[in-house]
This record gives structure tokens, C-alpha cells and sequence, in this order.
């Protein structure tokens, strides 16, 4: 018979129920900030709930969902231990891919993974997430820590969440909506978002470059530079939807603008986008030089300063532009649709050219020029 002090307990095995109730307590107030009037029941519950009766005014409601993550750029705030502002980048990473059709959020989960819960580390990275659904004005109506010792070490985690909205069937943005002659409109990044952080850190270690290294071209240190969380886009684009000032859109996240905006583009349509329409911000020079990184493949993994295209009618060219300044967005005129056989030579156009792009057999980008 096992002696009473060899007995095998859930803390011994090393989860801490108690610190993860601690967590709960401290985000609490974070979380009850971001919900509105259509959530109903609070924080805690096995489940979250809103009251969907708003759907019923709708012709055909469609739901989207999408779900997603951080990637390395986790390994960044843990270096760094500073938490509070990764959670606004998932919360970027997931609610804009459902804004991009016209969708509204209506919800959103999320899940944390880690080796050890430490209390205020994990209210820091929901406060976070709690920021970005305030600025996508999205309820954060539920979420998990999950504790993986001898999986995770100690100051680990990784981060996941999910979200579901809903757009009316005639209001579907996309590529059927977009025409020759349409205009593309470059909205602002905040920096390096999400993405293309596993080139980053690479370039960051090659270059025997420290975290705290102060850099003049940012005018602060590398490591705060590069934590700069994701700009949120969702109440902009549905703004323009509602104005209907936007045919489609393309969130830029992984495999940069060209390959992300041909997803949204019908098939014998290139969008030509001028590089001189817009510098390249210094974070992303600085990847560039400090890693002799070729610029296909700096186009290919980063944003370059782009964080989200519209395609619009040209005719609401200026109302889009003039909408996107009165939120504060930094947005121009980029470039074009043309109809493709009309644009001689452009599939021989190399690393400049990109048709049909992540599964999708859809448009084309021709990139032009250099880089303001």
C-alpha cells in the first residue's frame, strides 16, 4: 500500500489549479470590458454565449470563422518577458480575415498553452487579447489556459484563438465583385504584424544583434520594435462595406502582399501595384540589410508596410481614402486592375509576378518599379 507521502498529486505532477484560478481573477475585469450588450451570462461559464436574435432581421446570414495564432514572434515576449500586447496581435491575425469578407465578429475564444501558469503572466497576455477585441469592437466571450509541464518548459506558451461573424449573402466582398479598372488602396501597417518572425529572429541571430540593442532608424530597441503589436483592421473594413466603397479585400499576412492579394482578385484580372507609391519602413530595411535578405523573399515573408488592400470601385476611390483618414488610417493609392491579356510580357515577369496563390486559382499582382 502506497505510503501517504509518496502519494502522487495534480500539483506534484505540476499543474497548479489555485494559480490558474489566480489567473482567472486577474483578467476578469479585462475580459467583462469588452462585452456588449449581446453576451449573455459572464465570465466562466463552460461556454460562451451571446444572443443572436439581430440574425433574425437578416435575408440568408452567413457565418464565418476563422482561427489562427502568433507564430515565433511568442519567443520574442518571452525573451523580453513582456506579455501584454501579444494577445492584440491574435486577436489581429484572426478577427481581419473575417472582416475581409464583410463579416462582422460577433465572438471570440481563445487558448493558452503553457508550462507553468503564472498568474500575472497570463492576465498580462489576455489583458492583450481583451485590447485587441475592444479595438475590434468584438466580445471575448471565453478561453482556456492549459497547463503542459514536462511539455512546455516553465516559461513557455503558445497562444490560439477563433472567431465567428456573420455578413448578409448579398454583401459577400470577393473576387466576383472586382472589375477592370478598379483601384487598389494600400492601408498602413503598424510594423511587422505576425508574420515571417522565424526570418526575423534568424536575421537578429546572424547578425550577432541583442534584444535591447538600441536602434536610431526606430528610435528605441530592437526588441521593442519588434514587439509593436499588429494594427486591427476590422471596424475600418466594414466601414468602407458599409459605405460600399470596396469590392474586396486581402488581410497581407503570410507570403506577403502579392501572393495574398491575388487570393481576392477572379481569374484573368492583374492588379499592377506601383512600389513607389510608399517607403518601406525602417524594421523592415533593417531585416533586409542586417540579414542580406533578396527582396523576393522579403516580399514573399513580410508586409513591407502593408497590412491590408482594398479593391475599390474607381468612382469611390476618394470617398474610401478621405473614410480610411477620418479613422486614422494611413492609406494611398497603389496601383490598378487591368485585364491580364491586356498587360504584354507580365507572366515572363519573374519574382515580380504572382498568379493564383494559396490553393487559390484566382487573379494575378504584377509588382512594378522601386520602392519610394
Amino acid at each position: 500500500m502506497t505510503e501517504q507521502n509518496d502519494a502522487i498529486t495534480y500539483a506534484g505532477a505540476g499543474v497548479d489549479v489555485e494559480a490558474g484560478d489566480r489567473a482567472v481573477e486577474l483578467m476578469k475585469s479585462a475580459v467583462k470590458a469588452t462585452h456588449n450588450e449581446s453576451v449573455f451570462g459572464g465570465v466562466g461559464g463552460f461556454a460562451g454565449m451571446i444572443d443572436a436574435s439581430a440574425l433574425l432581421s437578416f435575408t440568408k446570414p452567413l457565418l464565418a470563422t476563422s482561427t489562427d495564432g502568433v507564430g515565433t514572434k511568442v519567443a520574442i515576449a518571452q525573451a523580453l518577458d513582456q506579455h501584454d500586447t501579444i494577445g492584440q496581435d491574435l486577436v489581429g491575425m484572426v478577427v481581419d480575415d473575417i472582416a475581409v469578407v464583410g463579416a462582422k465578429p460577433l465572438l471570440m475564444t481563445d487558448y493558452i498553452a503553457c508550462g507553468k501558469v503564472v498568474p500575472e503572466r497570463i492576465a498580462d497576455i489576455v489583458r492583450g487579447i481583451a485590447e485587441g477585441c475592444r479595438l475590434a469592437e468584438t466580445p471575448l466571450v471565453g478561453g482556456e489556459t492549459a497547463e503542459h509541464p514536462g511539455l512546455l518548459a516553465e516559461d513557455e506558451y503558445d497562444v490560439a484563438g477563433a472567431a465567428t461573424g456573420v455578413v448578409e449573402a448579398s454583401k459577400v466582398l470577393g473576387p466576383e465583385r472586382v472589375a477592370a479598372g478598379d483601384v487598389v488602396i494600400g492601408m498602413a501597417s503598424s510594423g511587422l504584424h505576425s508574420n515571417g518572425y522565424s526570418l526575423v529572429r534568424r536575421v537578429v541571430e546572424h547578425a550577432g544583434a541583442k534584444l535591447g540593442d538600441h536602434i536610431d532608424e526606430f528610435s528605441r530597441t530592437l526588441g521593442e520594435e519588434l514587439l509593436v503589436p499588429t494594427r486591427i483592421y476590422t471596424a475600418d473594413c466594414l466601414a468602407l462595406a458599409e459605405a460600399d466603397a470596396v469590392h474586396s479585400l486581402s488581410h497581407v499576412t503570410g507570403g506577403g502582399l502579392a501572393a495574398n492579394l491575388a487570393r481576392v482578385l477572379p481569374k484573368g484580372l492583374t492588379a499592377v501595384v506601383d512600389r513607389s507609391t510608399w517607403s518601406i519602413p525602417p524594421v523592415f530595411g533593417w531585416v533586409q540589410s542586417a540579414g542580406r535578405v533578396p527582396l523576393a523573399d522579403l516580399e514573399r515573408t513580410l508586409n513591407l508596410g502593408v497590412g491590408m488592400v482594398a479593391v475599390v470601385p474607381a468612382e469611390a476611390e476618394q470617398r474610401a481614402l478621405a473614410l480610411l483618414a477620418e479613422r486614422g488610417v494611413p492609406a494611398w493609392r497603389m496601383g490598378e486592375v487591368a485585364v491580364s491579356s491586356s498587360l504584354t510580357g507580365a507572366e515572363s515577369a519573374g519574382d515580380d509576378y504572382v498568379q493564383g496563390a494559396k490553393g487559390v486559382d484566382g487573379g494575378a499582382v504584377l509588382m512594378q518599379g522601386r520602392y519610394a
